[in-house]
């Protein structure tokens, strides 16, 4: 599902205050100078980078790092270390997580007590007499207010100016030290204590957006139940569990690894990987996936992925990768946040400039203004419009099962027109069942059923293999109707003696080979046939004794959600290498119009780009190596996890972890929400700059209520994007 690559040497630090796009701007262009970097790995959910490079550049980075205000912490050298380290990143964010609330309690108090000192500042400026040791007295008061709320803004700030770079920190440096400067110490500290409370506030709520989807780690247990070399079970630490080990779960409790059953049989609730909110029945043989719940048995199954690699961590660490990618709109406010401060910046120069030449201003009001301004300016909200909302529906299609690669799919999958739809594995179950048997020219319904499956159940033909488990014979009648001289004729069926009687189960070429077609079979044949299904005949020296059809069934859901994509005007068109009979047979079950047969992989690759052509955006849905051309070719590649192949997961922009279609339609509601929802918190970060930009020019507004035009902006915009984790994929348009 993931490919990880690391270059030797690595390095993987942990950057607690690298919040948002702002930060990692900052950060690249402070280790751009540095020669000998191969790659930049940002994580922003986790507040990582991972560096590889020369060991030199590794050294510089650290110190560039330092030298633009940002703290780091090492959490690997080596690659190997480095990949340790990625590999627990979870466990070491929890740990930090542990970390940040209480120092996350210990920074609230602080600015808490610079809110009530900065509220003293104010009342000494509107209360006290206007004399010096009163003034004296109130600035001294807001100067401390502003170092316990701001000594760190400040020092970014001034670092941010000194290399000329306009960015959050230096807007608000400016401006609180004009304040301060100009007299109006009160609002000063106002101003920085208000920034920095609302500063944390919204820190809290993109961390709940980012860590959202991190809770699943938290549903494995710590520890597994693991059978001893001795035969005996003990107790020991999920990460010390090695692959092959097996693992006993008793009801009620959760898998602690990725595994195979070998013994029980149980229901599963697998919600937490696929979405699935019914649980599933698994037998020996089946997988089960760590975090999910043991329902009704004991299992014991064989590990088959370490701790570290398992199907939850592997969602985890795909959604962080996707969370450091951009969508389009992102790029776009990344884009604009750019060009848009600087600007600001200009415009407020010459607020405090021109208006005391050209209008009756005094300077001490045009420069009052022109702060105000820097502080309204601030883009936070903008900026943060944006990833908040990315973050928070690639967390919510996590939730369901469904695995978005990225921002740019997330955003894009609206835009779909149409839909390819590989056959086997996607529309259908992917498993041959017998669907159809009938005895024929009057033979005995219970003795060929018993003759069929002791033929059958000697075959490991998938087609025999159906008709066995279809027929379900019991094991006393297989005994009475033991098979002697059995004989695998190729490609055509099998033979063998049954009570005397010499019979064969085989193709219809076998029979005709014998001489024991008839009109009227080829009749029933063509029937069977043109309804898609592989027909299979039993038949003695007198003649053909049965018929039994197998076809490959269409999922139980497969209708429900090609009515669901034709309802939101998307067109499904259904791909198979099978022929052309058989799929417009299970084209027809499953309500599509039109469907192409005897395609190869580069055939399929060419119906895509004739789709893209025909329809515009297109999509591609399948499970196998051979869909692996055209789910790169798509505009939105969707792989079926549970039976998908590798190769069809890698290539996929979205995977499907219960191979339900119907997940389809709800990645193009969640993109569209995620789109709307997108341009809903632009509108309001710039709309309610511009009321407060205009009030501010041309009417009495003042730097805390600037402080609080932003801040609740920004405060606004997070809470809009937070409501896509509630996305519980019911509404289809």
């Amino acid at each position: 599902m993931l490919k990880n690559t690391t270059t030797s040497p690595s390095l993987l630090l942990r950057i607690p205050t690298m919040d948002c796009s702002v930060e990692e701007g900052e950060i690249r262009r402070a280790l751009e100078p540095i020669a000998g970097i191969a790659l930049l790995d940002f994580q922003l959910s986790a507040r990582t980078l991972k560096i590889n490079g020369s060991p030199q550049a590794l050294l510089d980075s650290a110190d560039a790092i330092a030298a633009a205000g940002f703290k780091s912490e090492q959490l690997g050298k080596s690659a190997s270390e480095a990949a340790d380290a990625s590999a627990d990143a979870d466990g070491l964010h929890d740990d930090h997580t542990h970390d940040a609330d209480s120092s996350s309690d210990k920074q609230m108090i602080r600015l808490g007590a610079a809110l009530l000192l900065a509220i003293a500042a104010e009342s000494l400026s509107f209360f006290a007499p206007d004399t010096t040791p009163w003034k004296a007295a109130g600035m001294a008061i807001a100067a401390v207010a502003i170092f316990l709320a701001g000594f760190d803004i400040y020092k970014k700030g001034f670092s941010a100016l000194i290399k000329g770079k306009l960015n959050i920190n230096a807007l608000m440096t400016v401006a609180i030290t004009g304040a301060f400067v100009i007299g109006q110490w009160p609002e000063a500290a106002m101003v920085m204590a208000l920034y920095a409370i609302a500063e944390l506030i919204e820190a809290k709520a993109v961390d709940r957006a980012r860590n959202a989807i991190k809770g699943l780690m938290a549903l494995a247990p710590d520890t597994a139940l693991v059978r001893q070399p001795d035969g005996a079970w003990s107790s020991q630490p999920v990460t010390d569990v090695l692959l092959g080990q097996s693992v006993r779960v008793k009801p009620g409790e959760r898998m602690p690894l990725d595994g195979t059953i070998t013994t029980g049989n149980s229901a599963v609730n697998q919600a937490p990987v696929t979405g699935e909110s019914i649980p599933v029945d698994k037998a020996p043989g089946d997988q089960v996936f760590a975090g999910t719940i043991n329902e009704t048995a004991e299992l014991e199954f064989t590990v088959t992925a370490l701790a570290s690699n398992s199907t939850i961590a592997r969602i985890i660490c795909a959604v962080e990768q996707a969370q450091s990618t951009r969508a389009p709109t992102q790029r776009f406010v990344d884009k604009f946040a750019s060009i848009y401060t600087p600007t600001i910046f200009i415009l407020a120069i010459l607020v405090a400039v021109l208006p005391p030449l050209l209008l009756d201003w005094t300077w001490l009001q045009a420069v009052y203004k022109a702060l105000v301004l820097l502080v309204i300016a601030c883009p936070c909200a903008l900026i943060l419009s944006t990833p908040v909302t990315v973050v928070s529906g690639l967390a919510a299609g996590a939730r369901r099962g469904i695995l978005i690669k990225g921002g740019t799919y997330l955003e894009s999958a609206r835009l779909l027109k149409a839909v390819a739809l590989d056959k086997t594995g996607t529309i259908t179950e992917g498993k041959p069942q017998l669907v159809h048997w009938q005895a024929l020219n009057g033979a005995d319904e219970t003795s060929v059923k018993r003759f069929a499956a002791s033929l059958a159940k000697r075959s490991d033909h998938p087609v025999s293999k159906a008709i066995a488990a279809g027929l379900d014979v019991t094991t006393d009648d297989e005994k009475a109707d033991k098979v002697q001289d059995f004989t695998a004729l190729v490609g055509r069926g099998t033979q063998g003696t049954i009570a005397g009687q010499t019979m064969v189960l085989g193709n219809h070429r076998l029979i005709e080979e014998r001489k024991q077609c008839s009109q009227e079979l080829e009749a029933t044949l063509k029937e069977q046939e043109q309804l898609g299904r592989t027909v299979t005949l039993l038949a003695n020296e007198r003649g053909v004794l049965a018929l039994f059809a197998v076809a490959d069934t269409i999922r139980t859901t497969s209708l429900a959600a090609i009515t669901k994509l034709k309802n939101m005007g998307v067109t499904p068109v259904m791909l198979t290498g099978d022929n052309a009979a058989t799929a417009q047979a299970v084209a027809k079950e499953a309500g599509i119009d039109d469907a192409r047969g005897n395609l190869l992989p580069e055939e399929k690759l060419a119906v895509i780009k004739d789709m893209q052509v025909k329809y515009g955006a297109t999509g591609m849905t399948g499970d196998g190596i051979n869909d692996a051309p055209a789910l790169a070719q798509a505009d939105v590649g969707f792989a079926m996890g549970g039976a998908g192949t590798d190769t069809a997961i890698e290539a996929a922009d979205v995977v499907i972890m219960n191979d339900d279609l119907g997940r389809i339609a709800e990645v193009i509601d969640l993109s569209e929400r995620t789109y709307s929802v997108l341009w809903q918190n632009i509108t309001l970060a710039l709309g309610i700059k511009a009321v407060f930009f205009v009030w501010a020019v041309f009417g009495d507004a003042t730097m805390w209520m600037a402080v609080f035009a932003d801040m609740g902006a920004s405060l606004l915009v997070v809470a809009n994007g937070l409501r896509l984790l509630r996305f519980r994929g019911q509404s289809v348009r």
